[in-house]
């Protein structure tokens, strides 16, 4: 007699497939860039997990291949240290890509819900925070003078979202939710509102450039 159970037959009715939340589905990428400088430095391509697994880390300029929903989740990973002297350290915010990702999520989850379409929020967020010109030290006749240059579209947006980052690591320090610091982080910006960290780290980069000409 043989005692050997059969294995059930699987169907196409009974299969549990998980799906994951799909950001090229549940946004539209279709959004306007007003600044026509960022058009080349902003990647909308569509993608159903915004992570790459470090594909174009060895190339160069390989961030402009990069979606900009997984650049915002990267630096959220690495937000940076406060301050020159390191008065608050971010090692403890470094760690999995899945916590970073759910904070993106869920702060995007809030905009839906108000009707806004979270990838436009995000583009604005990076439109208003990013700087055209900067300090930067220069060696004239054997002296170190700060002069101003103009800022190439990579670094601007880079700079951006490495104040959002940074500002949502000192809201979430202060006592509030990760994705709601994010939240506020992303539409203080769209809205340019100057009390917004990085729309004052904007102002005051430009300031001292400006008067470094």
């Amino acid at each position: 007699m043989n005692m050997t159970a059969e294995k059930p037959k699987v169907t196409d009715e009974n299969k549990k497939i998980e799906v994951a939340p799909a950001f090229a589905n549940k946004y539209n990428y279709d959004v306007e860039i007003s600044d026509l400088g960022l058009k080349t430095a902003i990647n909308l391509k569509p993608m159903v997990i915004p992570r790459s697994t470090g594909l174009y880390s060895q190339q160069k300029f390989g961030r402009k291949k990069v979606n900009i929903v997984e650049r915002l989740i990267t630096h959220l990973m690495v937000p940076g240290h406060k301050g020159k002297k390191h008065f608050r350290t971010s090692k403890l915010m470094s760690g999995r890509y899945h916590t970073a990702f759910n904070i993106v999520y869920k702060s995007f989850e809030r905009m839906e819900k108000e009707g806004k379409n979270p990838i436009q929020v995000l583009v604005k967020a990076i439109e208003n925070s990013a700087p055209r010109e900067e300090v930067m030290s220069m060696l004239i006749a054997g002296q170190r003078l700060a002069k101003q240059v103009d800022i190439s579209p990579l670094r601007r947006v880079d700079l951006s979202l490495r104040w959002i980052a940074q500002g949502t690591a000192q809201l979430s320090a202060s006592g509030k939710k990760a994705d709601e610091a994010l939240y506020s982080i992303l539409t203080g910006a769209a809205n340019n509102l100057e009390n917004s960290f990085p729309v004052s780290k904007r102002i005051e980069l430009e300031r001292q450039a400006g008067a470094s000409r």
